[in-house]
């Protein structure tokens, strides 16, 4: 049996041999400041929430308002905060984050830096840049971006890791850039996974990145906050991976899709997690769908970071981000969620009851006990340890022991014929640590095929990538079709040992070390906090809530007959809070819809992949493509100054820019929709298209001109050309008409977005009623954004200090 995997690979001290110098640390926190006034967000979905009324209390700003860790951390980092402003979910704030990664697409962000007339990094400490992506690519067009990338980093004067030195990710922890109880934003999606290590961690687009690179700062809007309360202990041979592809898979219907995430649980239960479990599970928040996965800055964090500081004093000398002084200021001034927070949801899983999981066939949300899938004899081409999510020293050494174990007579033991099995490490500090053990040689012995480390088959790109007709097994972090090769191939994830174990036998299988407690047959998960005193006591709190509800609602009515107040001078005098519109914004926004009946239209179908990576791509010919992949007749139906109107999840997928430019080049100045995609938002207000979401609308469309059976779903199809790895959550499952064969159609329907007076009019056809509808207010920060042409022109205008 093996022990459980929490002692010095969870807190491993060992010299450092890195390759780089590095600069001095900025271990000064932002003061604590403050945003002047609050304002509903503008894509609401994202703070609505039918189990989430504690929501809208955030909408009132209390004097001494409780915080998630979450907002705490948020707090610290946005400027310009109005005095006693305290922070909540669904804030817009000004944020200047601690740090700053961009990897491979440094130089894209760089030549937009340049293109809007910034020619110094306003912070050059608050940049990192790695390059990580595409290493094993030694054409001369990469090698000469990375050297551009190179050269202005030195030019720049900013931290910089060359290829092979390891994953961004990776680096950002290691090297202490992502500390806990800051905020620390990346060009990548999988930026969760520093909320590991208590930082909290979030992806952001190009035009972000260069937004901080000029100014120091860029907007965020806080998301709703999730609660996810981890119960029990881990049993033996359970890995914190099989905790996140469980909850994946079980938790599977977008749950907490666009969500911040802070995992709780008791001293005991966080003790079974360490941190390189920690990171992993952070990491595949972003396939959970949320935009942030953050841990708790608890005794077992503090530990690894001691163990951290004492190797660095021993053989780093000073120049470390790692040292006890640090440590105890942030331990003396720690951050802590407030009792009485609030959370747009409470998830919980009982840890105990939990075994070995796989990921797969190509979904993040199908999750499967492994010994189902044992039974079920799947034999497999290919093994993959790779990635930024189990690709560590203590990953490595979990996989060797697999192969150990079956050694025989001192002969190693060797992986199955016809199997492939790649290991790339996640740094070389990891890989090091690994030869220093004599895991790494293990696993070469038993026949494994090494990489650089990197992000290589994880992303597509390099050696081992999955044929036609192939299967898979990854410890990596998404497997969804075509991302680790043809889509005709069949990708699982699992732990580092059932990836070890599966290469060994051939097919999909473990090591035998998992020990099932007694008396469990099923996972323990659900809603609440998983204890049953405190859910108890929540329905009770929420039960008086509801009475009190009633009693105001008994006293308004008898004020309405005392008084002759009625509900539609209520309303009236509610519409005479109007938003002040800058200059250059439009008040009114109207035309015909034109309506695109599916949910989840990802922004492959808004901007085909083919013309991603392609640059100066002529505005004529985005708005030829525009919706192309979608439905090839939508460019000559669409018109100049149309409503385009779509469903739920709009702009879900990759994160590119050009899904909201392209809409623009079709001269489309809104897009309206039940819901948005979260990154598709961003770039919508960072490129100046305005949106809004309408639900009512979505079901008001489909009960006049749709077919009520749905056709067959989908399945999930990595983007083409996706080699920057800047995408979001995976999308969901497309489903459209089964009879309607209309995919864009001309609605003759009339849409009146009066953004004066945050409200929306909508005429169902000529002659047809119409009905109104109150939005969410765009606020002024977000408003001046899109006034002025997008964050470019914001970010220019902030440079050449004109702005407003």
């Amino acid at each position: 049996m093996i022990s459980q995997r929490l002692g010095l690979q969870g807190l491993r001290a060992r010299p450092s041999r890195n390759l780089l110098p590095l600069r001095t640390p900025r271990t000064s926190l932002r003061a604590l400041t403050s945003t002047a006034q609050r304002f509903q967000d503008v894509f609401h979905a994202q703070t609505e929430d039918p189990n989430a009324s504690a929501i809208l209390s955030s909408l009132k700003t209390p004097s001494k308002s409780p915080q998630t860790l979450t907002e705490k951390i948020v707090q610290r980092y946005s400027l310009g905060l109005a005095d006693g402003k305290v922070v909540k979910s669904g804030d817009y704030v000004t944020l200047s984050p601690f740090h700053c990664m961009t990897h491979d697409n440094s130089w894209p962000v760089a030549l937009k830096f340049m293109s809007i007339g910034a020619s110094k990094i306003h912070d050059p400490k608050q940049i990192v840049m790695t390059l990580d992506h595409d290493v094993q690519n030694k054409s001369e067009t990469n090698l000469k971006k990375y050297r551009q990338i190179e050269e202005f980093a030195k030019k720049q004067g900013v931290d910089f890791y060359p290829a092979g030195r390891g994953i961004g990710h990776q680096i950002m922890v290691e090297e202490g850039y992502a500390w806990p109880g800051t905020m620390t934003v990346a060009s990548d999606s999988h930026s969760n996974m520093y909320g590991g290590v208590g930082c909290l961690g979030t992806a952001m687009v190009r035009t972000d990145a260069a937004s901080i690179w000029a100014t120091g700062k860029t907007w965020w809007q806080i998301p709703p906050i999730a609660k996810v309360t981890l119960t029990g202990v881990l049993p033996k041979g359970v890995t914190g991976k099989d905790v996140i592809v469980a909850l994946c898979g079980l938790f599977n219907n977008d749950e907490v899709l666009n969500h911040a995430i802070e995992f709780t649980g008791s001293e005991q239960t966080m003790r079974t997690l360490p941190i390189d479990d920690r990171l992993a599970i952070a990491n595949m928040t972003t396939e959970w769908g949320a935009l942030t996965g953050l841990f708790p800055i608890d005794g077992m964090l503090q530990a690894w970071m001691r163990a951290k500081a004492t190797t660095a004093a021993l053989f780093d000398g000073k120049d470390t981000r790692f040292t006890h002084s640090r440590i105890d200021d942030l331990i003396q001034n720690q951050l802590v969620a407030d009792k009485g927070a609030t959370y747009a949801k409470s998830l919980y899983l009982n840890l105990s009851t939990l075994s070995p999981y796989v990921s797969g066939p190509n979904s993040v949300k199908i999750a499967t006990p492994l010994r189902d899938l044992e039974a079920k004899d799947i034999k497999l081409n290919k093994a993959y340890l790779v990635s930024c999510t189990n690709s560590r020293a203590s990953d490595l050494a979990a996989a060797a022991k697999v192969f150990k174990e079956a050694s025989q007579s001192g002969k190693p033991a060797k992986i199955a014929p016809g199997v492939e099995f790649y290991i790339a490490a996640a740094s070389i500090p990891e890989q090091e640590a690994a030869e220093d053990a004599g895991d790494w040689q293990a696993l070469l012995d038993a026949g494994a095929k090494p990489l650089p480390a990197g992000c290589g088959p994880c992303i597509g790109l390099g050696t081992g990538l999955l044929e036609p007709g192939e299967v898979g097994i990854s410890a990596s972090n998404r497997n969804f079709k075509g991302r680790m090769g043809s889509p005709d191939a069949k990708a699982y994830l699992a732990s580092p040992e059932v990836v070890a174990a599966s290469a060994l036998s051939g097919k999909i299988s473990g090591p035998g070390w998992y020990e099932k407690p007694v008396g469990v047959e099923k996972v323990v998960l659900g809603e609440g906090n998983g204890i049953a005193d405190e859910d108890r006591a929540i329905s009770i709190e929420e039960a008086l809530d509801k009475l009190i509800a009633q009693a105001d609602s008994i006293i308004e009515s008898a004020e309405q007959n005392i008084l002759g107040t009625s509900t539609a001078a209520k309303e009236e005098a509610d519409d005479e809070a109007l938003t002040a519109i800058l200059p250059g914004f439009p008040e009114k926004v109207e035309g015909e819809i034109v309506f695109c009946d599916a949910d989840n239209i990802n922004t492959d179908g808004i901007y085909p992949g083919k013309y991603t990576y392609q640059d100066n791509v002529p505005v004529e010919k985005m708005a030829e493509v525009c919706m192309e992949n979608y439905d090839p007749s939508f460019g000559s139906i669409a018109r100049e100054g149309d409503i385009l109107v779509s469903g739920f999840n709009f702009g879900c997928g990759s994160s590119r820019e050009q899904a909201a430019t392209a809409i623009l080049a079709k001269k489309i100045p809104i897009v309206v929709s039940g819901s948005f995609g979260n990154i598709f938002a961003r770039n919508s207000i960072n490129n100046a298209l305005m949106g809004v979401e309408v639900p009512r609308l979505v079901q008001r469309l489909r009960e006049h001109f749709s077919s009520t059976d749905i056709k067959e779903k989908a399945d999930i199809k990595e983007p083409a050309e996706n080699k920057e790895s800047l995408d979001s959550p995976p999308p969901a499952q497309q489903a459209s008409s089964a009879k309607e064969k209309v995919l864009t159609r001309r609605t003759g329907w009339k849409f009146v977005w009066d953004v004066r007076r945050s409200k929306v009019f909508v005429t169902e056809g000529e002659g047809g009623p119409t009905w109104s509808q109150k939005v969410g207010e765009l606020p002024p920060n977000v408003q001046e954004i899109i006034a002025r042409g997008g964050l470019e022109k914001w970010v220019k205008a902030e440079i050449s200090g004109t702005a407003s």
